[in-house]
């Protein structure tokens, strides 16, 4: 009997080293992250949105079409979306919730929400053109749940909640869609795209330090996609005369320009690394992974890379992308869901790479 217990005990120990070998990022998880609190804009709204008087609103049919319970909650998505599988993957919940559901508790809070407004930006112009929270709304929130959880739990065990959680930033992209290139005539006072990043750039680092001075330590900061790639790019670009005229290609020079963001922002976070005492400043480049799953679809288990499951899949977003269109039959062949935005599919493949080159360095 007691050879069979000496047996049994060694090989739990055998196995719970390979798990720790193997796995290690799973190990770090749980035990080290309290929260997650999300900032910015589509990509990471839970469906703070539904509140607002706008058109940047994913609260209907077909937007949650694979949603558990195929509810469209205001994720601009066919189901989860990154911030939903970063809680899962770090132990925390299954979903990250919006702050302004109604349905939010005090407990909920304890563990995070998303502030995230859909069509939100850098550039005041931005949010004013979509009628959504700019960032500083977002912080304002922010604030406000934090008296809330000091209600809850106080003082000393909230700003312990706050040290531990992860901060995830996700913006830019409208700003660059609607003021470098769909409506232009905002460059017309910046001179340039690059200065126009700049000054986005600079609007960013003010809110990731405003965070800082609020207690935040762990903040990873999204880059901008390869916007060229976007299926509402790609269509808007095929109409110009050029040698892709009529074609389904990447824009490369807005990819470009997007490649010069992300190696701003860079620089941006390594000079905030440095400055910022005790604090963890990651730099998430999503540029990469979506380009591959463009580039290379199959790879993924894609077969359309290049255009949305809803609708036509051109242009259709937001209140274009409702319950008249008719929608492809297997969303998880296809990378983008609608003309600007990934399919659950998509933002699991995303959030992996999260979780391989960023988690371990935030959690440790």
């Amino acid at each position: 009997m007691a050879s069979k217990t000496i047996i049994a005990s060694s090989f739990f120990l055998v196995l719970s080293f390979l798990i720790l070998f193997f796995f290690p990022n799973s190990a770090i998880a749980s035990s080290s992250v309290s929260a997650v609190f999300a900032f910015g804009d589509s990509t990471i709204d839970s469906g703070n949105n539904n509140h607002f008087n706008t058109l940047f609103r994913g609260d209907h049919y077909p937007y949650g079409r694979d949603f558990p319970n195929h509810i469209p909650t205001g994720r601009f998505s066919n189901g989860k979306i990154s911030t939903d599988y970063l809680t899962h993957m770090l132990g925390i919940k299954d979903l990250l919730p919006a702050y302004l559901d109604p349905h939010l508790t005090d407990k909920d809070l304890l563990t995070g929400v998303s502030f995230g407004s859909g069509g939100s930006g850098l550039d005041e112009s931005t949010v004013a053109l979509a009628r959504v929270m700019d960032l500083n709304t977002q912080f304002r929130l922010f604030e406000e749940a934090m008296m809330r959880i000091k209600r809850t739990v106080g003082d000393e065990k909230a700003n312990e909640i706050i040290k531990n959680a992860v901060f995830v930033i996700s913006t830019g992209t409208n700003d660059m869609l609607y003021n470098a290139y769909l409506l232009p005539a905002r460059m017309s006072r910046f001179g340039s795209v690059s200065s126009y990043q700049d000054f986005l750039l600079q609007n960013l680092q003010s809110f990731i330090q405003r965070l800082y001075g609020a207690g935040a330590r762990r903040i990873m900061v999204a880059g901008l996609p390869p916007i060229g790639c976007l299926p509402l790019q790609v269509t808007v670009s095929s109409f110009f005369p050029s040698r892709h005229w009529l074609q389904r290609v990447c824009n490369a020079q807005q990819n470009t320009d997007s490649q010069g963001y992300n190696a701003k922002l860079q620089s941006h976070v390594h000079l905030l690394q440095t400055t910022l005492n005790g604090a963890k400043v990651a730099y998430f480049d999503i540029y990469t992974p979506i380009l591959d799953m463009v580039q290379n679809p199959a790879k993924y288990g894609f077969e359309q890379s290049l255009q949305g499951c809803c609708g036509t899949g051109l242009l259709e977003m937001g209140p274009v992308c409702n319950a008249f269109d008719r929608t492809c039959p297997n969303s998880s062949r296809y990378l983008f869901w609608d003309a600007v935005h990934l399919t659950e599919a998509g933002y699991s493949f995303l959030a992996e790479s999260g979780r391989q080159k960023l988690l371990p360095y935030l959690t440790n």
